[in-house]
């Protein structure tokens, strides 16, 4: 295929893939500093909570936006997919920050089980995470001339 450069989409990967992580460490912080008021039966900040919550969307965001890319950067580059690990590492993040988010608005005192997979999901988003940014390292390298 004779195609454009698809260096700036990289980019536009490069910066969410950034944002992503940022958003994945201020979410286990604002987490667990809930956790902690929760445990010690403190009161939280009043803007704890909806901080969380904004952080969260923003990384769902975040994570559809570089699925996206992925896949019309990789069918516009090679005109198909699964050229490496990374598609299968892309989309088990996706799949659990989804399941994260829906068990975030599940979250109360009927349902206890929702704050268990919650929980459960976001420790194991990060190795997921780690496996999407060494397996997108490997990606990276093929664009670069």
């Amino acid at each position: 295929m004779n195609l454009p450069s698809f260096l700036w989409l990289w980019k536009i990967a490069a910066w969410s893939m950034g944002l992503s992580l940022l958003a994945y460490l201020l979410l286990g912080i604002s987490g667990i500093w809930m956790w902690n008021r929760r445990i010690s039966k403190h009161a939280r900040p009043a803007w704890l909570r909806p901080f969380h919550w904004t952080m969260g969307a923003i990384l769902v965001h975040l994570v559809l936006l570089l699925l996206g890319i992925g896949l019309i950067g990789t069918l516009g580059h090679y005109g198909s997919l699964g050229h490496s690990s990374h598609l299968f590492a892309g989309l088990f993040v996706v799949a659990l920050v989804s399941i994260s988010a829906i068990s975030a608005t599940q979250i109360s005192p009927q349902r206890p089980w929702a704050r268990s997979l919650h929980i459960g999901t976001n420790i194991i988003l990060f190795g997921a995470f780690i496996f999407v940014t060494l397996t997108g390292w490997d990606v990276v390298q093929k664009y670069l001339p």
